[in-house]
């Protein structure tokens, strides 16, 4: 596959994950609470009866009467819902705040329409008609959200609606109204859309390559709202492809305290609760919270899928081959080719390299990068070249331009490196779990720096467990640490996805530096550097390389899941537009 194809692939990974949640954030576009759908519940029933009185009963003797009733007949068809469907309570709280919203909507409407075209009476039809639509609207809700039977959709659509009817219309009234052949055409209509819209979307979504759009919607919000994974993981290591995965570390032993550079061939997501999304920090915690946790040249083609993979993964790390060992490196080299930068150390035949675009943005570097620099160190005698993506700037695809620099002040680091002299080197690491400090765009390894006293100089790395950094960051804490003549290296993120699920943004994860303030990162950056300068000599290094078969999503996995909500939500499109016209066609 060419450099352009290998970019694309990895281009449209990242899209297909983007796309993915922003299709499901519409669907968690929720009250924070229950209580709160409850109260919306509640409060909007309230309306219902009191305009349905006043505007088309025209009276309000049995009113006060009527709200407490409707209530006790909303709460109680609110318990029964989830016993039935078998689903959190929560669940159709929220429904029924959604449902109750539509339902008083169709009301008003009516009511507006009569001013609008100047009809001779209103009449109770919208009552009926936003109550059938109501039910039509659980329907949809019950197949696509809570995984019932349309069959059993249809037999307990009307549950909560009819139950609230008979509760505030009274009792005269209810035989005219149920039996009215225009509300009773409108609401089948409405309720055949519903289903028609439920099949669709859930067979035709996915042409063949996805048995069940709603079985994945399901999964996506048990592990979304529910903290439950093992439906998605479920689904996806099924879907699922055997892969051998290497990880090398770079273990520096030293007389206080030994640390270590990771790199593994592994992406972290895709989203927690999901699989190896939280990877990074399960890394550093089984390394005993002295690890730096790279981000390699990969994508979420390279995602763990479920929990049974990653703990398979963790494990094996703890049988590993020392494949090279030393005591001395060379001091660190740094090229900048337009936009594009490298920072390179050599161990010996080994070289690391940290590649960057920040501040101008970068996401996932492309595999092409990563094999012609494997072949060019081999040609220039490196025994290996393991690189980093630094990921510490967003940013869109990188275009073929910007990849291309990045690959040439490689190619001119490694050139550089190898003039280089070896000497003797000291090493200092330092974590944040001695700071009492929070923030939520950190996963739960928080931050840390490497000190390299290298000949007569000191120069640090820096490190944070996060999903990307906001652009221009890097560069205040880098300015801050060349102000206090500190060397400053690079700062690289995990890319961990940890703290996904909770984030509602266009880019569905909080990164670096959004919501922590830039002066909070410096001063905890150069707290720990404070403390990471205390180096101690090293007696040795050692370069320890770990395999191990696990299952990896693939390439197309993601694209799968993508492509079916995207014709999912065309269909849903399609089905809004019609039942808003034929709603407005109702009213006239």
């Amino acid at each position: 596959m060419d450099s352009e194809n290998l970019l694309l692939v990895m281009t449209e990974s990242s899209d297909d994950v983007s796309r993915i949640h922003k299709r499901y954030t519409l669907t968690t576009f929720t009250p924070t609470s229950h209580y709160v759908s409850l109260a919306i519940s509640i409060a909007v029933a309230c309306v219902i009866v009191a305009v349905s009185y006043i505007d088309y009963f025209k009276s309000t003797d049995n009113l006060t009467l009527a709200i407490p009733i409707t209530i006790g007949a909303l709460v109680g068809t609110q318990f029964l819902d989830p016993k039935i469907l078998r689903t959190e309570y929560s669940k159709s709280i929220h429904m029924s705040a959604f449902g109750n919203l539509l339902w008083l909507v169709t009301i008003l409407c009516g009511i507006l329409s009569s001013y609008v075209f100047s009809k001779p009476q209103l009449l109770p039809i919208y009552i009926t008609e936003g109550m059938l639509l109501y039910a039509s609207f659980r329907i949809a809700i019950f197949t696509s959200v809570l995984g019932a039977k349309l069959r059993t959709a249809w037999i307990i659509c009307l549950l909560q609606p009819l139950s609230m009817f008979l509760a505030f219309v009274p009792s005269t009234m209810w035989i005219s109204m149920l039996t009215d052949p225009r509300a009773i055409e409108y609401g089948v209509i409405f309720c055949i859309l519903g289903s028609l819209w439920t099949l669709l979307s859930d067979r035709i979504a996915g042409r063949g390559k996805l048995s069940s759009t709603h079985a994945f919607l399901q999964a996506y919000l048990a592990a979304w709202t529910n903290n439950n994974p093992e439906p998605m993981e479920y689904l996806m290591e099924k879907r699922s492809e055997s892969s051998k995965v290497s990880t090398f570390q770079v273990l520096f032993k030293t007389k206080n305290h030994n640390c270590r550079l990771v790199i593994p061939d592994l992406h972290p997501g895709p989203f927690h609760p999901i699989g190896g999304s939280n990877i990074p920090y399960l890394i550093y915690k089984n390394l005993d919270s002295s690890a730096m946790v790279m981000h390699s040249i990969s994508d979420h083609s390279l995602n763990l899928p479920s929990k049974s993979q990653v703990e398979l993964y963790i494990t094996s790390l703890k049988t590993n081959s020392t494949i090279q060992q030393g005591s001395k490196s060379t001091k660190p080299v740094t090229i900048q080719v337009n936009k594009a930068r490298t920072t390179g150390l050599l161990f010996d035949k080994t070289a690391i390299l940290i590649l960057s675009l920040s501040p101008y943005g970068m996401e996932d570097i492309p595999y092409y990068i990563k094999s012609e620099l494997e072949q060019y160190g081999k040609n220039r005698g490196y025994e290996r070249v393991l690189i980093v993506d630094s990921h510490n700037a967003m940013g869109k695809e990188i275009e073929k331009l910007d990849a291309d620099d990045l690959l040439n002040a490689a190619k001119s680091t490694l050139d550089t490196l190898i003039t280089k002299e070896t000497l003797p080197m000291e090493i200092g690491y330092a974590n944040s779990e001695s700071l009492s400090f929070s923030a939520d765009d950190l996963g739960p390894g928080k931050v840390a720096i490497m000190c390299f006293k290298i000949g007569d100089e000191k120069f640090f790395l820096a490190w944070a467990d996060a999903n990307n950094m906001l652009n221009g960051l890097r560069e205040e804490i880098a300015n801050h640490f060349s102000k206090n003549g500190y060397n400053f290296l690079e700062i690289c993120t995990s890319d961990t996805h940890y703290k996904a699920r909770t984030a509602k943004n266009k880019h569905g994860y909080f990164e670096f530096g959004s919501l922590s303030k830039a002066n909070d990162v410096i001063s905890w950056f150069m707290e720990l550097a404070k403390k990471a300068e205390q180096t101690s000599p090293v007696s040795s290094y050692e370069l320890l390389k770990s395999e191990t078969n696990v299952k990896v999503m693939g390439g197309n996995q993601l694209e799968i899941y993508s492509k079916s909500l995207d014709t999912a939500m065309r269909i849903t499109q399609a089905f809004l537009l019609i039942t808003t016209g034929f709603f407005i066609y109702t009213l006239l």
